[in-house]
């Protein structure tokens, strides 16, 4: 895994809010480690896109896939420059003044373009993906065909180039709004799983598998 911190380059480097910055890369992996959703952006014919899509981390890099036949997809596939955001928003940060009332969240930036993955390793790091999503499903249910493997697009990107912010405290009110009678404080957020629903008959009649379990018990893994 890469030594160097983040935020090294000078597109990484923030140019306010310096001291949300964090250069531990360990953390960043936590974060992303944390999140299964991501916001892809990129210029596709001249018109700026983002798009939602699922990803999973293996080692310092991050996996994105889709379906071949997605323009998207082979664009980044061709070299296309992409940026990759991931948020987790943690709380709500209720100021005495709408100026500075806030959010806490955790957020990284990943710049680069993505490499597309063939051969043998792609069936494996397909998987890598659908456990990064449910820790374990794989080995519940059927490997994937061939067809469905060449139906879809993998691709790899380097978290050389990202960087860190988090926001993590209080409310930082202007003195003069101190002691004016109006309330102020942090209102917590978090991600939580509802009670898994069976699709048809017959998997109301089976027990509910050991990765949904674990991932309602713990949706952030």
């Amino acid at each position: 895994m890469s030594e160097k911190p983040l935020g090294n380059t000078d597109r990484t480097q923030p140019s306010r809010m310096r001291d949300r910055a964090v250069t531990d890369r360990a953390t960043m992996y936590e974060v992303l480690d944390s999140n299964i959703l991501c916001h892809l952006g990129l210029i596709f014919d001249g018109q700026p896109f983002v798009l939602p899509y699922g990803y999973a981390r293996d080692g310092d890099r991050i996996l994105l896939h889709g379906s071949s036949g997605a323009r998207f997809m082979r664009a980044l596939a061709d070299g296309a420059p992409v940026c990759v955001t991931v948020t987790e928003l943690t709380g709500m940060v209720v100021a005495r003044s709408t100026f500075n009332s806030s959010m806490n969240y955790r957020s990284v930036v990943v710049l680069g373009c993505a490499t597309e993955v063939t051969g043998d390793e792609k069936a494996h790091l397909l998987e890598v993906i659908s456990d990064g999503f449910l820790p374990g499903r794989s080995a519940e249910v059927r490997a994937s065909t061939k067809k469905e493997i060449a139906a879809t697009t993998l691709l790899s990107l380097s978290l050389e180039e990202a960087s860190l912010k988090v926001r993590a405290h209080g409310v930082e009110d202007e003195d003069a709004d101190l002691n004016t009678g109006v309330w102020a404080g942090v209102v917590p957020l978090k991600l939580v799983a509802g009670e898994p629903q069976p699709d048809g008959e017959e998997a109301a009649s089976l027990p509910v598998p050991e990765s949904v379990k674990r991932y309602v018990a713990n949706p952030k893994g």
